[in-house]
């Protein structure tokens, strides 16, 4: 049954992140892949309100939903990827900020 919570939160997180990155990508005209920044800071805030929660909420919220949700093969190509195109400052960037703004959101929602 457990595996079943995990399915359920995972099959609304996946297009969820798709949805909200193609909305900020055409908003957003810019190199710096905004869209993976806002998902993964999304993403760890989330879970960072129910980790603390345990049982069905993390299930479907916290391992199923943020689990799908957050991406970290997207934003290690996408830095990957600004790194070869020699743009460095804005791989750097999206590096320190997506490290730095994830473990904010993540310690600001524990703590509320």
């Amino acid at each position: 049954m457990r595996a079943l919570w995990v399915m359920l939160g995972a099959g609304v997180g996946a297009p969820t992140r798709y949805l909200v990155d193609l909305g900020i990508r055409r908003l957003h005209g810019s190199p710096w892949p905004l869209g993976t920044l806002v998902i993964n800071v999304l993403g760890s805030f989330i879970l960072g309100l129910v980790i603390n929660g345990g049982g069905t909420t993390l299930l479907i919220i916290g391992t199923g939903f943020a689990g799908a949700f957050t991406t970290w093969s997207t934003f290690a190509m996408e830095t990957h990827t600004l790194f070869v195109a020699k743009k460095h400052g804005v791989a750097w960037l999206n590096l320190i900020a997506t490290l730095v703004l994830g473990i904010a959101a993540a310690a600001l929602a524990r703590a509320l």
